[in-house]
């Protein structure tokens, strides 16, 4: 009776020994006196009792890593590094599996492994440039790492999903005069657009002085043609006037002088009351004004004689 209570429990214990449970996204490998036999996959497994062990049990999850590192340029700048690594297990196929399980012996030497590479591909880029050109390549060395070490990494069953490149930084001396240079660039760039600034600002003055002048200048020009046009239709009225008073005046048998005596007298009377401290001098006397209507006839009849 005791043997067969042994013998059921002995055969309970191989029997939840032969079972396997494996979590999610995990695959399990199995191998028998050392050697590979199979992956098991999430969820409750069936193993050969005593002899199919566990080897290893492997995440197919994303998995991280941050990177510090320094790297020289081909000028001989030292430049710091500060990254995240994003790679996981290439698939959940057997023949990857089988890479990731014994390509290492643990994961410490594959993550050893895999910085390493990773810093040596960046180091290789990084030494073709120049410092002054890092720091706007970044998009540039992500693709040149993942170009050099996605066939490695598919060699030993993962990927590499993601490099971001968080900080780039260099020693404070160049970081110092790189500021410098910047600051500079600023000023020399504010200079420039104050110039040009100032340079539009004395156009566009000159345009608009040289504009003004322009209209005044048409203007005066409108005035003078208009004032012109107001003293020959003055002229012309008068001229008229004095005809028609002249031609009433011979009609009634009246010597004409008398006009010109009228306009003598009246512009003796304008002198008078217009003249501002001026002095004119007139002869005032019979004779003196007979021989100015004299003279005023002379130059009435040279004038007649050209118009003929």
């Amino acid at each position: 009776m005791s043997v067969l209570f042994v013998a059921l429990i002995l055969l309970i214990l191989i029997v939840l020994s032969s079972l396997v449970s494996v979590n999610q996204a995990t695959i399990a490998v199995t191998t028998i006196f050392g050697k590979y036999q199979r992956i098991l996959r999430p969820g409750l497994n069936w193993k050969v009792p005593l002899f199919e062990v566990i080897y290893k049990r492997i995440s197919i999850q994303n998995r991280s890593v941050e990177l510090e590192f320094q790297a020289v340029t081909i000028d001989q700048a030292n430049v710091y590094f500060k990254s995240m690594l994003l790679y996981a297990v290439q698939n959940d196929t057997e023949e990857t599996i089988k890479k990731v399980a014994f390509k290492f012996i643990s994961d410490r030497d594959l993550m050893q492994a895999l910085v390493r590479t990773i810093e040596g591909s960046i180091r290789a880029f990084v030494a073709t440039k120049k410092q002054s050109e890092i720091l706007g390549q970044r998009k540039e060395i992500v693709e040149y790492v993942k170009d050099q070490i996605d066939h490695t990494l598919a060699e030993w069953g993962y990927h590499l999903q993601d490099l971001q490149i968080n900080d780039i930084t260099f020693d404070k001396a160049i970081m110092d005069s790189m500021s410098k240079v910047v600051a500079s660039n600023n000023l020399k760039a504010a200079a420039e657009n104050e110039g040009q600034a100032l340079l539009i600002t004395k156009t566009k003055a000159a345009e608009a002085e040289g504009n003004a002048i322009k209209i005044s200048a048409e203007a005066e020009k409108e005035a003078a043609r208009l004032t012109g046009q107001g003293v020959a239709l003055f002229r012309q009225e008068v001229a008229k006037g004095m005809s028609q008073a002249a031609d009433q005046m011979k009609q009634s048998n009246l010597d004409t002088n008398v006009i010109l005596f009228s306009m003598w007298t009246e512009a003796i009377k304008n002198f008078a009351e217009v003249s501002k401290g001026n002095v004119i001098f007139l002869d005032g006397s019979i004779e003196g004004m007979e021989k100015s209507m004299q003279q005023i006839m002379g130059m009435l009849k040279i004038k007649d004689n050209k118009e003929k």
